[in-house]
């Protein structure tokens, strides 16, 4: 495991005000076509690219709020090294099943997938991206393959999956609904750890502080991570970033998410 210090803030502001420049935004794009009002308005995504780019690392990030709230953006430090960014709606758990939301997340990446050579992005340089709810979403993605291969994808084929801080246990949103509390742990179909295994794609796995993070996600993560390996991943790094509570630890972990694309190109 490695350790990051407060340092990153003052690099972490820098690189905000240095990104985004000279890229374009594509907004409020259909990317799952249902019949209802709900789905038109929730399923949509927004790319960002440099004009002109060709072959580039594509990001697709899912945001957080618990499955039950918050909206798509494209996390600007994540623009700063000209990778496509895609930034995805979805459903939420108060209005459909779990399945469902990541049947849409899978389908948004399926958009991307068909879609994302128009905007220079490479489909062979697709990481999977998201904090919380959106970590959650990409670990399940990344390790129950059934969602993607509805699509006719192989989520092993993805550049790496990249979860900060997400739930690996089943999401507390969706014991809620099953009338368990949030702090009575659950591991069944929709809990990333039920699928470790040693043959999913790579893994970029980052936690806020041990002492800062939420109702003991780091523990669930070093676990998660310890699972990993025990089952014979042989490509898992792991960061935790000290001083950084649940909420603020995405910026920094952006900063990672890129050196670790740079090192992977």
């Amino acid at each position: 495991m490695k350790r990051i210090i407060l340092l990153l803030i003052a690099t972490v502001i820098s690189a905000a005000i240095s990104s985004a420049e000279g890229y374009k935004t594509e907004n409020n794009i259909l990317y799952k076509a249902e019949n209802d009002e709900y789905s038109a308005k929730m399923c949509r995504l927004d790319v960002a690219y440099e004009q002109g780019a060709k072959d580039r690392p594509v990001i697709v990030w899912f945001h957080g709020g618990g499955l039950t709230s918050g909206s798509r953006f494209v996390p600007r430090t994540l623009t700063r090294d000209g990778a496509v960014v895609v930034g995805v709606g979805y459903r939420f758990v108060t209005e459909v099943d779990l399945a469902d939301v990541l049947d849409d997340a899978a389908a948004s990446v399926k958009w991307v997938m068909d879609n994302i050579g128009q905007y220079g992005g490479d489909v062979n340089k697709i990481y999977l991206a998201g904090h919380s709810a959106g970590g959650y979403i990409v670990d399940m993605l990344g390790l129950d393959k059934h969602y993607l291969a509805k699509y006719g994808i192989d989520a092993d084929s993805m550049a790496a999956i990249v979860p900060y801080s997400g739930q690996v246990i089943t999401h507390f949103a969706q014991r809620k609904k099953n009338g368990i509390k949030e702090l009575t742990p659950t591991i069944d179909e929709f809990a990333p750890l039920y699928f470790v295994r040693a043959d999913a794609a790579p893994f970029l796995v980052i936690s806020g502080d041990r002492e800062m993070e939420l109702y003991g996600r780091y523990e669930e993560t070093a676990y998660f991570v310890r699972m990993l390996r025990l089952n014979g991943h042989k490509d898992v790094t792991f960061f935790e970033l000290d001083g950084f509570d649940h909420g603020d630890m995405a910026e920094p972990g952006h900063l990672i998410l890129l050196k670790y694309i740079r090192k992977r190109k």
